[in-house]
Parts: C-alpha cells; sequence; structure tokens
C-alpha cells in the first residue's frame, strides 16, 4: 500500500511535495495509548485567524499561554525567546505541567535569566523555563526550569516524568564567551527543578545534540545529533549503569555508541519505504567528551560509521524507537536528495526500516516537507513541525497516509514583499490528549489548541 501526497493534494487543486509509506502507518502506532481505529482524514481547511497568529481548522481554538518579553509569573525576569522543544506532564488534580526549550545563542536579545542554583554557565544564553497549568489550562506559575546553558534545542521525556533537554552545540569553554564546555544533555524536573539542578549528563555525550527517546523497558535512551554539514550525525544510543531509571539515575554513567549499518554510510541513499536492514551494529564511541575531536569526527575504525544529514525528532512508540531526517541534499555532500525521511529501530530484531519518505518535489506554501519534532496524535497518526522554506505548519499524518494541516503560522516577521513565518516546536498533547501545545519559534509564542480531536 502507498500513497502520495500529491494525489490527495489533487483532489483540492494544490499540489505539492510527494510522501511514501511502507504499509499503512498503524504498524508505527501498535501497542500505544493512541492506537484507536480513528485518524483517517484531516479535520478540514484552515480558517485565517482574524488576530493573525494561528490558522486552525474550523471547531479548533488557542490560546496563547506565553510570549516572548512578557514577564515571568515568578519575577525572574523576562519571558526568553526562540522557543523550541517541549514536553507536557501529568499534574495534581488534572493540572499540566510543561517544560520548553529555549534556542538561545550568545546572541540572542532575550536570554534565560540566570538563577541561583539553576545556572550550569552565567556567560549562556540558553536554557528551560516551565509553566504549570490548572485543570481548566490556566496558567498559574511560570519560571526558570534551568539556566546558562547553549543552544537548548530539542530534547525528550524519560518514563519517570522529567525531561532531558538537550545542547545543539560543541562549543569548548573559551568560545563566545562561555565559560565551560558545552553540548550536553541535563535532566529537568517539571514541577521542581531545583530538585535537578543544573547538572550536565556528560556520559551522554557532547555532541550537536537534537532529540531523545527512552526505551522503557530496557532503559536505553536513544539520541539523535542535527548536523547539515559534512560529515553529518550519527544515531546513538546511551547503555546506563543504571537501567532502572529514576530521577538522577543518568548522572551514575554508562555506554554511548553509535549506529552502524553495515554498507550503509549515509542513509540518504536509502529511498525506497520499506527498505529494511538487519543485524544493525553498535560500535562504542572512542571519546564522548570529545576532548579533541567532534564525535562525528572520530575513528570507529574499518568498518566506518552511519552518517545522515539533519537528525532531528526521535520518539518512542510500541516497541520500537523512531527519528527523523529532516532533510538530505546532494549539493550539501548527502548521498542523495529527500524532503524528509522516518526511520524506526527494533532493539529486539537489531532491524532498522525506512518507514516514511518526504519529497522531492515540493510547493513550500503547502504543509508535508521538512519534519522536526513529531509525535503522536490523539487521532493515531503523527503530528509534525515543519521547518522549511516558505508558510510553516503543524501538519497531521494519518494512520492511513494522508498529509493534511492541522495549523498555519499567521505572524510574519518580515515584510510583505519578503514574509517571514517562523517555524513550529514542540508539539506535545495534553496527558487527556485532549489539548495541542506548540510553540511558535519565532516571535516566540506558547499555544494552547482545543477543539475535536477525538472526531
Amino acid at each position: 500500500m502507498s500513497a502520495t501526497r500529491r494525489q490527495i493534494l489533487a483532489r483540492t487543486g494544490a499540489l505539492g511535495a510527494s510522501i511514501a509509506f511502507t504499509g499503512a502507518l498503524s504498524e508505527l502506532f501498535a501497542g500505544t495509548a493512541t492506537a484507536a481505529a480513528r485518524g483517517r482524514s484531516g479535520y478540514g481547511p484552515l480558517v485565517p485567524d482574524p488576530d493573525g497568529l494561528l490558522d486552525l481548522p474550523k471547531g479548533f481554538r488557542y490560546r496563547v499561554l506565553s510570549r516572548e518579553g512578557d514577564e515571568l509569573r515568578s519575577g525572574e525576569g523576562k519571558v526568553p525567546g526562540n522557543h523550541d522543544g517541549m514536553a507536557a506532564f501529568g499534574g495534581r488534580r488534572g493540572g499540566v505541567h510543561l517544560v520548553r526549550n529555549h534556542e538561545n545563542r550568545p546572541t540572542a536579545p532575550l536570554g534565560v535569566p540566570t538563577v541561583e542554583g539553576l545556572t550550569y554557565d552565567p556567560a549562556a544564553k540558553g536554557g528551560c523555563t516551565a509553566l504549570a497549568l490548572d485543570r481548566r489550562g490556566r496558567v498559574v506559575d511560570e519560571r526558570v526550569a534551568i539556566a546558562g546553558t547553549a543552544v537548548n534545542c530539542a530534547g525528550g521525556p524519560t518514563p519517570w516524568g522529567t525531561w532531558l533537554t538537550c545542547e545543539e552545540t560543541e562549543d569548548k569553554a573559551g568560545t563566545n564567551g562561555y565559560t565551560k564546555d558545552h553540548g550536553f544533555i541535563f535532566e529537568v524536573d517539571p514541577v521542581d527543578p531545583r530538585r535537578s539542578g543544573a547538572v550536565p549528563l556528560t556520559a551522554m555525550g557532547r555532541f550537536q545534540h537534537e532529540a531523545i527517546a527512552v526505551d522503557p523497558w530496557r532503559g536505553v535512551v536513544y539520541e539523535t545529533e542535527d548536523a547539515f554539514q559534512r560529515p553529518f550525525g550519527l544515531f546513538y544510543r546511551f547503555l546506563p549503569d543504571r537501567p532502572e531509571g529514576g530521577r538522577g539515575s543518568l548522572r551514575a554513567g554508562g555506554r554511548l555508541q553509535a549506529m552502524r549499518v553495515p554498507g550503509v554510510p549515509d542513509l540518504s541513499a536509502v529511498q525506497e519505504p520499506g527498505a529494511s536492514f538487519d543485524r544493525v551494529e553498535w560500535a562504542d564511541v572512542p571519546d564522548p567528551l570529545a576532548a579533541r575531536t567532534p564525535v562525528r569526527h572520530q575513528d570507529f575504525g574499518p568498518k566506518g560509521i552511519t552518517h545522515a544529514q539533519k537528525l532531528e525528532g526521535c520518539y518512542w512508540g510500541g516497541r520500537c524507537v523512531y527519528f527523523v531526517s529532516s532533510y538530505a541534499r546532494g549539493a550539501e555532500g548527502s548521498a542523495a536528495d529527500h524532503h524528509g525521511q522516518v526511520w524506526r529501530y527494533d532493539p529486539a530484531r537489531r532491524r532498522l526500516t525506512l518507514v516514511i519518505v518526504f519529497g522531492p518535489g515540493t510547493d513550500v506554501q503547502l504543509p508535508g516537507e521538512s519534519p522536526d519534532n513529531i509525535c503522536l496524535a490523539p487521532s493515531g497518526g503523527l503530528m509534525v513541525c515543519e521547518d522549511g522554506g516558505g508558510l510553516q505548519h503543524v501538519y497531521g499524518v494519518t494512520r492511513g497516509g494522508e498529509v493534511y494541516a492541522m495549523a498555519r503560522n499567521a505572524q510574519n516577521t518580515g515584510t510583505p514583499d519578503k514574509p517571514e513565518w517562523g517555524e513550529f516546536a514542540g508539539v506535545a498533547f495534553s496527558p487527556d490528549h485532549d489539548t495541542m501545545y506548540v510553540n511558535c519559534y519565532t516571535p516566540g509564542t506558547t499555544f494552547a489548541v482545543t477543539g475535536p480531536w477525538h472526531r
């Protein structure tokens, strides 16, 4: 079975990127809480927002929870900019806790305020903020969760209810004014950040981290590396010394390994959905701290290692881990072109499978290319944050393979003759699946979207 976005959009007279699948997408969600037999289509066309913030289908509505430049409710300073990865955790009495990354570089105008006991490097402007919502979805608290980190891009939740925030940089102390080395993962407690502090999980590697996913049965943490220049990034797994998990368990250390697919030095060369590789190997990383050489440049022996351009989103579904390559461009050194791939790795079978391919043809004004952050949707499909050219969308991929627009950023930060729309990031759902939370990267805005999700 296959479907193409071109065929689907042709029904409405719009043609854009193609998308191909290996079978029905139900295989992605088997055994998960969202694997109900629904989600066969989208929610209808997007309705322009009269306030010029967020376009949604009819019947859906949004609430702005937080916006860059506003005052934090804690009184610690202003809401930082560059909203990126995010996760939602259940709270007491039906409340929700959100942890939100801020991908701030040294030049960021609105950095995360430094707070005693929560700051790793006072010279760095990245970090996380935490929002507490009551059962009605109202913000009752907003504060710094970790500060003094750098370029906090994505990350992922743990089975024990914390957030792992990832630094997408490998700058060392003395670079860009930093006083400490960067490129680490940090654990953040969404309820009480002071219980986690600002301690780098050094054994998990120092590189351009993007996202993580935790195997809830084995305790293994999978990690993606977002590198768009050669040599491209790697897909990693971290074998913790305390696989039973729990808050602070990752500080005990472990072993970092990188994925090797025999005969496949570059994942972009694989173009056929359903292509599968057994006997995937894992090679120990020679120097996880990258004291002298970045990890992706290191010598992995005569067998080499497998690279991929722009490895980004990562999540656990059923008994497998899924990860995203946002795009690949031959002109930049990739083996082939694509506008997005989703891969599945089955640890029990040591099998890697290409599940979805986006592109290569695309119309950047339409949804369906450059996937970034990704999560399971209440409809039983995927919800994907787009990070490409032109208009930016949150788009859905149904269990049957249809691409549909869920949200469109209506905030033009450019000029009428040269418009610019910030990417979406951090898509996540409330524990009851009734609310979608998502960030607009710039201007930094956090939305809560409600409506007929189970229609």
